[in-house]
This record gives C-alpha cells, structure tokens and sequence, in this order.
C-alpha cells in the first residue's frame, strides 16, 4: 500500500524484528450518520416537563 511504512526504530516485543505491527481504524469514519439536533422548542418543553417533576417530588419531601 502507497500510506503504508515501518518504523525501523522501534522494535516488536515479540519477534524482535524492526517495526510494531498495528493499524487503526477510524470508526466515525465508516459507520458515523450524522443526526440533526432537535427542535428548540421541544427541548425547552421536555425541561419544563422535567422541572414540573422534580418539583412534584421536592412537594412530597417537603409535606
């Protein structure tokens, strides 16, 4: 392969011989969908969803 090369400096623990073998496979790059952030209105009515929650809690706590 044209990108691939040996780094004669470092030596493999196993065999002994010039160069470690090894690769790296860059995930995102083959498998990554990009997906859209919600709408802002949405988000804001899930907060105040949770907040309406957490504060029913704290309202039993508190009795």
């Amino acid at each position: 392969m044209p990108d691939a090369w040996i780094d004669e400096t470092k030596c493999d623990e196993k065999d002994g011989k010039a160069g470690i073998v090894g690769y790296e496979i860059n995930f995102n790059r083959y498998f990554y969908q990009y997906t859209p952030p919600r709408v802002l209105h949405d988000i804001d009515a899930d907060l105040k969803a949770s907040e309406a929650r957490i504060a029913a809690v704290l309202a039993k706590v508190a009795e």
